[in-house]
Parts: C-alpha cells; structure tokens; sequence
C-alpha cells in the first residue's frame, strides 16, 4: 500500500463504510442513563459520546496517547476509543500493520485498558474477540493472576439455522461459537447467549430497572399529621430513612413541606454513622425552587424539576399528601389534597417506577393508593398474590406510625 496516496483514501472509504449512525440506538440510550463510568470500544463513531450528551453527562474521549494524561473537568465518563475516532481518519487503527504494532506504538492504551480488566468488571458488546490487542491483554492477566482473574461478561447471539443456506455452515459456525465460549472462559469470560438482537434490549432495560430500584423517592407533603401526631410522624420518617440506608438503598427527596426533612435526617444520620461513607452515594437532594414569580413558569420549571428527581429512581413511596391554601379574599384557610403528589405518581409511572402509595397515611396517598388497587394488574403485572397481599397491608389502619415500617420494608423487598 502506497503509505503516501492509499492510506489516505483506504482510512476513509473504510470509516465512511462502517455506517456511521447520526442517532444513537435504542441499546446506546439505555447504557448512557446507567451509572457507567467507563467505556471502551474499538468503534470509530461517536454515538456513545452522543448519548451521553443527550442525558445532560459530560464524556471525557480519550482516542490518542496525549488524551491519556488530560483529564476533562467536571466529567462523566471516560470514552476510550482504543482504534481513533472518525475525526482523524489519518490516525484511525485500520491495517494489519498496525494492530499488529499496537501494543508498541500504544502502549500505555494498553497499560490503561490492562488496569481496568483487573479492577473493573467488563459487559462486552457486538465485540466479536477477533481484535489481536485485546487477546494479548487478556493473556497477559491470565498469566499473571491465573484463577484470580475478575469476572467479566458477554452477550452473543446465537449461531441461527435461517443465517446459512446449508446445514454444512451452520454447524461449522455453531462448533466455532462454542468453542470461542469455551476459549473466554479461560479469560473469566462468562457468555450469555440470545436469540435475537432485540433480547439486548430487554437484558439492558431489566438491567436498568434493577439497578433503578436501589433508589428510593419519598414523595409527600403535610400539614395536617392527622390521624397522628406531628412528633410521632416525623420520628416515622426519620426512622424510615434511617432503615432505607441501612438496607442499602439511596434515597432521593424534593424535601416535600413537613415530610422531606424528617426522612432525610434519619437517612443522613445513619449516613454518617457509617464511617468512610460519602453521602452523594446514598442520598439525593434537591430543594424545590421558590423564588419564581410568574405561576405559569413556576409549575413548568416544577415539572422538569419532579422529571429530574425521579429519572434515576426506580421505586416511589407516596406518604400523607395535604398542604394548606387560604381563601383570597376572606383569608381563611383550608387543607386540601396536594395537586403536586398527583404530577409526581404520573411521572412516575411514565417512567416505569415501582409506585408505593402508603394508603394508610390518608389524604393524596390514600387516593393514589385506591387507584391502583382498583386496576392493580395494570400497574403491576403478572404480580404474585403474596406481592398483592403484602401491598393491601399498606391501606390498614395504625394507631401509630412507626407500625408501617416493617410494611413497607415487606413490599419492598418482593419487588
């Protein structure tokens, strides 16, 4: 090859050919809203960078060995693309000459990459494992930590029938396929296998959703604590933000009027109680704003702000629900259902989270709590009965508080 006219032109017409997408996929979408803090691919687009975008995070793209000692401020997650990118073609890792004097001229990608294959647990995706660099890494650790190794994952599809038009390839490409599984198995490789593309999905939403429903929103307001005390109530909330940390949960709180700080001093307090604990790992803050004059702009600003707070939860408690509004023009003044609570389940619910009206608690939440019950398979699907048993409890009456804990801990848990 002509290093001085073909390279050039090769570089191109190869990265104009692996159909570099304008949007980011279904699958792309999904991993950038997950906690994620590092990506490796040997892709030249930038769709992983595009995604994380669109969810407000900050990539840190780091495709030559100079990007390796600059770090960006304030940034999400480190993109490293360990073949170049499609703004310099010129440099992209394309020839057999250049994979094959990869570990020389980039040694400290694969330093880098070395480091987090012992310290991070990898999913590999639409990787095919033919790449000579990373079989190299991985042998490398193989070597040095033999039976030590750090448990990794990977999705194949499996080797179909339909794809071959003789039954001669599609054993040859199916005894290819399991002994490629057998082979990163010796890497602690583990593979899971699909169907079909389309399971992708679904394996990264379930994913989604488990990780989700470690976080926990309280949403709720009051004024009046009635049927019980504001004393006992309060000690309720601090208690139950207290249990939640304790069972390993993050909490995110609006810090509704005469709920919110109650729950979140108990979850702090077991917070800090917990030496060498960060409290940005456990619990999410975020005060409403006040201070906006025009009603119209106010609830428009309310409402991205309830869309903020619950994106990253997976489970919602409603509590009580009730907030006093007084008369214009006589002054007198009256308690009334919160509107708000009412914005926050159909958010939630929009969002595919886990809804927990505490029905015994009265106001709003007693009303959400009936209209779910009323439609309960809509809103929990192919539940079990001891799901629903344990949901109904919520909606009996107490003569304190604090005996809803164990309650709520039992939904909870079989969710």
């Amino acid at each position: 090859m002509n290093e001085n006219h073909g390279r050039s032109r090769l570089t191109e017409r190869l990265i104009d050919e692996v159909g570099i997408a304008r949007e980011p996929t279904t699958n792309h979408k999904i991993l950038a809203k997950l906690p994620i803090s590092t990506y490796w691919t040997t892709n030249y687009d930038d769709l992983i960078e595009k995604s994380l975008d669109n969810e407000g995070k900050i990539a840190d793209k780091k495709f030559t060995k100079n990007h390796l000692s600059q770090t960006k401020k304030g940034r999400s997650a480190i993109v490293y693309k360990m073949h170049g990118d499609a703004s310099l073609p010129d440099q992209a890792i394309i020839t057999k000459d250049q994979y094959e004097s990869y570990p020389l001229h980039f040694a400290p990608f694969v330093t880098a990459l070395s480091g987090d294959l012992v310290s991070k647990t990898f999913l590999f995706l639409g990787f095919s494992f033919n790449d000579p660099n990373l079989d190299y890494i991985l042998s490398r650790i193989r070597i040095h930590f033999e039976q030590n190794q750090r448990q990794h994952y990977c999705i194949f599809r499996k080797v179909n029938r339909a794809d071959y038009s003789n039954d001669e390839d599609f054993s040859y490409n199916l005894l290819k396929q399991q002994f490629v599984i057998k082979d990163l198995a010796r890497f602690s490789i583990k593979v899971v296998l699909i169907d079909s593309w389309n399971d992708l999905t679904r394996i990264l939403e379930e994913i989604t959703k488990k990780f989700r429903c470690k976080n926990v929103f309280l949403s709720g307001s009051a004024h009046d604590f009635s049927p019980w005390d504001q004393t006992a109530t309060e000690f309720f909330l601090s208690k139950l933000g207290e249990v939640l940390i304790q069972e390993g949960f993050k909490i995110t709180s609006g810090l509704g009027l005469g709920i919110g700080n109650a729950f979140i001093s108990g979850a702090i307090k077991e917070i800090y109680n917990r030496k060498y604990t960060k409290i940005d790992d456990y619990l999410t803050m975020k005060v409403f704003p006040q201070f906006v004059a025009d009603p119209t702009e106010r609830k428009n600003i309310w409402t991205v702000w309830r869309k903020d707070l619950l994106s990253q939860t997976g489970i919602a408690l409603f509590f009580m629900g009730n907030k006093i509004i007084a008369d214009p023009e006589s002054g007198k003044q009256t308690i009334v259902l919160a509107d708000g609570m009412d914005e926050e389940f159909q958010i939630a619910h929009e969002l595919g989270l886990k809804l927990i009206p505490i029905g015994a608690s009265g106001y709003k939440a007693k009303e959400l709590f009936n209209q779910i019950t009323s439609d309960f398979d809509q809103y929990y699907p192919n539940s079990t009965q001891k799901f629903r048993e344990a949901f109904e409890k919520l909606n009996e009456e107490v003569d304190e508080p604090n005996k809803l804990l164990s309650k709520i801990h039992d939904v909870i848990k079989l969710i």
